[in-house]
């Protein structure tokens, strides 16, 4: 009989495998177009399935090798790491379809499904692992991807972003091996469960602290919580897919490391840690509003809004409530679906126009409609318009501050949300209204893929949006277990 706890590898074993394989068959694109979709379709299914069985039998863990905790390495499935693989793996499944009609054949042939497959399975496995150490290997699998994927194109622009990207991101991984470095010299484990037992046994002492907050610098930087001044320049660069890739998945990757880490590891000084967290959260929205209405380039606006995004889902962090991490989880779901789907469409707009500042564009919603109006849609969603999916979280998120009496981080993340309405209110007046700069000779068609992904996204907004209480237990479930840490040690440390 199969042991169901081996399919917890399979979100990050099977696109790794694809990817190696795509290698082999590089100019086989409708080959390597079918193993794609193929495997993405597959790990959907395997995280439904898991997601269902994590809330009839708990959470599961996969020890690699038999090795049990905590000397081995393990893989851990939850509702909240299994939420996110689902998401980020539907996300992917959506820019696959938009990248079959915009990529081109060229770029094919460079083994770009490969790496769109090695960055997924770096993400997944992020998501999963519940060895620190782990973490640090899935996110440079997934950075490594990173890597090629935004400098895959070769324009000077993207040089220059790709460099800075990559110095950013090299520099941010040796802290962060410095921080596991001195964690498990202290500690003498890289389990994450262990270290949140012994922790909790002995007492956070204040080398833990400092370590601590060498963690918070390390995923602030990959998250894009206040230290982004790399983000705007670098999702802006790349390929469409590529950026809505980017600004659905990378920096969730770090949000939700930074949530597993001082949910599970460090909450023992909160009056240090979630404090830091709370103020560096607040200056994050403002900087992401003023950013977001400073320019009139729109990939720049775009970029911007996903800075005020990341604030956003880290209040519920500094609150450290139930209803905050419920609201901080439905929005971190909305947000891989809602952006992804901004960043297509911004991208798109740039290709049919041959414009990039919305001072250049205007009427395009008499040559393209339904493209115009599902931009409106996102737009209301993003801004937590009821009953789009961005409303509960805003709504929950909102709770858990007056709940702990943060009205400083309740007022500046719904005065975010005016800040957010306001920098897509202007590209979506200027652009898509009044007369049409295109001809009817010079209109683009607009393609069958691109309007297959635009409308599936917004499909799963309104899906995320009506159907809360569909969603509700799942996300009960995973912010009672980040607000409980001993479940999950439990279910880790116990046969």
């Amino acid at each position: 009989m199969i042991d169901i706890s081996n399919l917890i590898v399979l979100p990050m074993a099977l696109p790794l495998i694809i990817g190696i394989i795509q290698i082999f068959f590089k100019n086989q694109i409708k080959t390597q177009r079918t193993m794609s979709i193929l495997g993405v379709l597959t790990t959907i299914g395997i995280a439904v399935f898991l997601l269902e069985r994590i809330q009839t039998e708990g959470i599961m863990r996969l020890d690699f090798g038999g090795w049990e905790p905590p000397f081995g390495i393990l893989f851990v499935a939850d509702s909240f790491s299994v939420i996110l693989v689902l998401v980020a793996s539907v996300v992917t499944l959506i820019c696959l379809i938009y990248a079959f009609s915009s990529v081109g054949e060229k770029m094919e042939k460079m083994y770009f499904y490969a790496f769109i497959n090695f960055l997924l399975a770096g993400v997944n496995g992020s998501f999963l692992t519940g060895d620190i150490f782990n973490l640090y290997v899935n996110f440079e699998i997934m950075l490594l991807a990173s890597y090629v994927l935004v400098a895959l194109g070769g324009s000077k622009k993207q040089l220059r972003e790709s460099i800075k990207y990559v110095v950013i991101n090299v520099l941010s991984s040796w802290f962060f091996l410095v921080a596991v470095a001195y964690l498990y010299g202290q500690l003498g484990t890289l389990n994450m469960a262990h270290l949140s037992q012994l922790i909790s046994e002995s007492g956070q002492t204040p080398t833990l602290t400092v370590v601590s907050l060498v963690f918070l610098i390390v995923f602030a930087l990959k998250s894009g919580l206040l230290l982004y001044f790399w983000l705007p320049g670098s999702y802006s660069a790349p390929p469409i897919v590529v950026a809505a890739l980017f600004g659905g998945l990378l920096t969730k990757v770090g949000i939700y490391a930074m949530f597993r880490v001082f949910t599970l590891i460090f909450y023992h000084e909160p009056g240090i840690t979630h404090t830091i967290i709370g103020i560096m959260a607040g200056l994050t929205l403002i900087a992401g509003s003023i950013g977001a209405i400073a320019y009139k380039d729109i990939r720049q606006i775009v970029s911007y809004n996903v800075v005020i995004a990341v604030g956003f889902i880290l209040v519920g962090l500094a609150v450290m409530t139930q209803e905050g991490f419920e609201g901080s989880i439905f929005y971190l779901m909305h947000d891989m679906i809602a952006k992804s789907l901004l960043f297509l469409l911004a991208g798109t707009m740039i290709t049919v126009t041959g414009k990039k500042r919305i001072d250049e564009i205007s009427g395009l919603i008499r040559n393209y409609p339904v493209f115009g109006w599902i931009f409106f849609i996102v737009m209301l969603s993003l801004a937590g318009v009821p009953p789009l999916s961005g409303f509960i979280g805003k709504v929950l998120v909102g709770h858990g501050t007056i709940e702990t009496g943060s009205y400083v981080l309740l007022a500046l993340a719904f005065i975010s949300s005016i800040f957010v309405l306001y920098s897509l209110l202007r590209i979506f007046l200027n652009s898509f209204w009044g007369e049409t700069i295109i001809s009817t000779d010079e209109e683009v068609p607009m393609r069958k893929g691109w309007m297959v992904s635009f409308s599936l996204f917004t499909i799963l907004m309104f899906i995320l949006g009506f159907g809360v209480e569909l969603f509700i237990p799942y996300v009960a479930d995973a912010a009672n277990t980040l607000m409980n840490p001993q479940i999950y040690i439990d279910a880790v440390m116990n046969d």
